[in-house]
């Protein structure tokens, strides 16, 4: 029997194609462009993402950074990383498999290590955290972000809400479980100290619109585009076809029938190496 945690991280079969063509466009791109922003802005010379996905922050970063600043794309699965080289970048990019828990690669190696929306599916945060650590250099800086609460960001939360009322006897808690899972700052702060950063976080939270051309855009990103699709398969009252639907009726009554928009909001942690940075 698959546990649930490795439902919440699988990614595969056709969930990359529509996860990069869906959901990357309607949540993702806005906070990638902020992340290349950010770290643009820094004297940097190697950098590391984990988590990389389908390559949008890579994408992003290999746009914003120098030429000669290299930059390493990891991902747990295969099949994002094959979708993200097949979507390529600007310039030539480094993607590697790895484990955001075992690092492949030395103490001190990069400059920054970079991760979007990414930290949520960590098993054992603390033990990524520490990784993340170990390979920056002792001037280096800890960039990511992550979901806030369920309840700012409208798509997912209408989304959940819908699945709920659909399947009332086991509700579909992706969304609210994992990708909205981590958003106490205050647990991400004690999980950075676990894992050896001594300096204070610093902390931003920034919404943006999320639009679509019509409702069911979203209807397919969610319920087709994430792991949500393994937990509405899983259960007897409706297909996957018929949950998109469904869900796709409630986001037109609630945000109309032709081109909709919603809040999205998240957490933008920078924590660098040193304590005086």
């Amino acid at each position: 029997m698959t546990d649930r945690g490795s439902i919440d991280r699988r990614f595969a079969e056709s969930i990359p194609q529509i996860y990069d063509t869906h959901l990357v466009p309607l949540i993702f791109e806005p906070y990638a462009a902020d992340l290349a922003r950010r770290l643009s802005a820094m004297p940097v010379s190697r950098v590391l993402e984990i988590a990389a996905g389908t390559g949008v922050v890579t994408r992003a970063l290999a746009a914003a950074l120098p030429a000669e600043v290299s930059i390493v794309a990891t991902d747990l699965n295969q099949a994002m990383l094959d979708r993200a080289a097949a979507a390529g970048t600007k310039r030539p990019v480094e993607w590697r498999v790895a484990d955001a828990m075992a690092l492949p690669f030395d103490d001190a190696s990069f400059d920054a290590v970079v991760c979007q929306f990414g930290a949520m599916f960590l098993p054992d945060k603390p033990r990524a955290f520490a990784e993340a650590r170990r390979v920056l250099t002792p001037d280096g800086l800890f960039l990511f972000n992550v979901w806030d609460r369920i309840e700012e960001n409208e798509f997912s939360d209408t989304v959940t809400n819908a699945l709920a009322a659909l399947f009332p006897n086991d509700p579909p808690r992706f969304m609210a479980r994992t990708p909205h899972g981590y958003c106490d700052v205050q647990a991400i702060e004690r999980d950075l100290r676990a894992g050896g950063f001594a300096a204070s976080p610093r902390v931003t939270t920034l919404s943006h619109r999320s639009r679509a051309a019509l409702p069911r855009i979203p209807a397919i990103a969610f319920c087709q585009g994430t792991p949500l699709r393994d937990e509405i398969q899983s259960r007897a009252g409706a297909s996957l076809a018929e949950a998109t639907d469904a869900v796709a009726e409630v986001l037109s009554m609630r945000f109309g029938q032709s081109a909709i928009e919603g809040r999205i909001q998240a957490h933008v942690v920078a924590v660098a190496t040193r304590r005086d940075r």
